[in-house]
């Protein structure tokens, strides 16, 4: 499946399925499973993973696309094409525990990843291909500076690379490291989900303000940036016990 469409939004395609199948191999998602895949161009991945899958739910922006997507899985049973843009598509019509497998593009990864952990209906896991400086941000407990976004996350996602990636794996190539990236879900949240707006914009409020950050943060040489899991948990709760 060759991939014509130009490279909107810094998007490098997978050259082949059999990538693809590499990738999904490295991932935890299994026969029973619905996957979501967002952006899917002309469907590698999508051809992929319906071999790898109950049903795959392929979302694609492009209508000229879409259209070559449609010819290219026009006779495979256990795919459902939707022509819309994900940033607009509601999560809450997905089967619960779904999972994502997507090669999306760099410029709308902390959009999409947003989306997806703040969703009602939150994925069992989520499998992204992502630029590597992105995605080590979204790692925390590692000796590397943590993103706000990979600090909002913490509490319902622990966050993994599973596999670097080659330039050549992709055309174009991109001109940065990428890999695949696992972002899955704890079985027991660290917080509540009904706590998580007020977290959000905690965690907001701590990386945009250095005053409001240390007068909850015992630690006062630590960044945000710098901080472990725990730390992050502690300071929450001294927070909430203030007021």
């Amino acid at each position: 499946m060759s991939q014509s469409r130009k490279h909107h939004y810094s998007q490098h395609f997978l050259k082949s399925p059999k990538v693809a199948l590499t990738l999904i191999g490295h991932s935890n998602i299994r026969r029973k499973d619905t996957v979501l895949d967002i952006g899917a161009g002309s469907g590698v991945f999508t051809f992929a993973l319906s071999k790898r899958s109950t049903q795959v739910i392929a979302i694609e922006k492009d209508k000229q696309t879409f259209k070559k997507l449609s010819l290219n899985l026009e006779n495979i049973q256990n795919v459902k094409l939707i022509n819309k843009d994900f940033l607009n598509f509601n999560l809450e019509n997905l089967p619960v525990k779904y999972k994502v497998c997507s090669n999306i593009p760099f410029s709308l990864s902390s959009k999409i990843i947003q989306k997806l952990v703040n969703s009602n209906n939150q994925p069992q896991a989520i499998y992204l291909i992502l630029q590597k400086q992105f995605a080590q941000k979204l790692i925390i407990d590692k000796n590397n500076f943590t993103s706000a976004l990979g600090v909002k996350f913490m509490p319902f996602y622990s966050a993994k690379i599973r596999k670097p990636l080659h330039k050549n794996d992709f055309t174009p190539p991109p001109a940065v490291d990428t890999v695949f990236m696992e972002l899955k879900k704890r079985e027991e949240p660290l917080i509540t989900l009904e706590d998580k707006n007020n977290y959000n914009s905690f965690i907001d409020k701590c990386f945009a303000s250095s005053n409001f950050f240390k007068k909850y943060n015992k630690n006062k040489e630590k960044k945000p940036s710098e901080l472990t899991s725990q730390q992050w948990l502690t300071i929450w709760q001294n927070y909430n016990k203030k007021g």
